[in-house]
């Protein structure tokens, strides 16, 4: 199964299965993600992070197919970005302004040109500082907050988030709370912090690689709740 691209402004799973070993992780998932603001919610193991994986093309399902829109040319960024839930598996260069340059690898820009952008890019958003520093020097939640602007420089369409919640302080969540709602991409939240997504217009719930419920964020992580509640009883 490979990615698709169709004239669809969204991205589109149709009946989507995917095996890892003898474990059936995602089983005739379809689903359309035509919405801004999604919230991925359930249990471990619950096929998160795979719907991610796969998202993305780092897996590939044995059965249906997803559908992608339409890139414009071999220049246009990558449609979907992810952030992996520990930054350490996602920073590859020694430095803030060397990782976010990485992002702008579609434009094909000298070495020089990419970091007078990615050095504009940060000015202009008050950390004109970060440029120089060692990824090394950084706190993880500093580290995290490196990989959301490697993120928003690349220019995706969509942005999966794979639980950016669970290693940030409070002051972090609040910070990231606060960018998600401002950034003009779709934004996919997976989390287990269900105040971050309650107020979605959508949060999909897994529950063994299969859709359990899908709809309004504040009713989907309220049923969700009275699940885990009835099973801790």
């Amino acid at each position: 199964m490979h990615h698709l691209q169709t004239e669809n402004a969204s991205i589109t799973l149709e009946r989507v299965t995917l095996v890892r070993g003898s474990t059936v992780v995602l089983h005739d998932l379809s689903l359309t993600l035509n919405t801004r603001r999604i919230g991925l919610i359930g249990d471990n193991g619950a096929g998160k992070s795979s719907l991610f994986r796969l998202l993305c093309g780092l897996d590939l399902a044995q059965t249906g197919q997803v559908l992608m829109p339409r890139t414009e040319t071999d220049r246009t960024a990558p449609l979907v970005g992810m952030m992996f839930q520990n930054p350490d598996e996602q920073i590859i260069f020694p430095t803030v302004e060397e990782e976010l340059a990485l992002s702008l690898r579609h434009l094909r820009l000298s070495r020089a040109e990419a970091q007078t952008q990615v050095r504009a890019w940060l000015a202009a958003r008050g950390l004109a500082d970060w440029a120089p520093r060692a990824i090394g020097s950084l706190s993880q939640g500093q580290r995290q907050h490196v990989c959301w602007l490697a993120l928003l420089i690349g220019a995706h369409q969509t942005l999966l988030l794979d639980e950016p919640f669970s290693s940030l302080d409070l002051p972090g969540q609040a910070l990231l709370h606060k960018e998600i709602a401002a950034a003009p991409q779709q934004v996919i939240v997976s989390t287990h912090a269900l105040n971050h997504v309650r107020h979605f217009e959508r949060v999909i719930w897994l529950d063994k690689g299969q859709i359990r419920a899908d709809g309004l964020g504040a009713e989907v992580c309220a049923q969700y709740e009275v699940d885990v509640a009835a099973r801790m009883a």
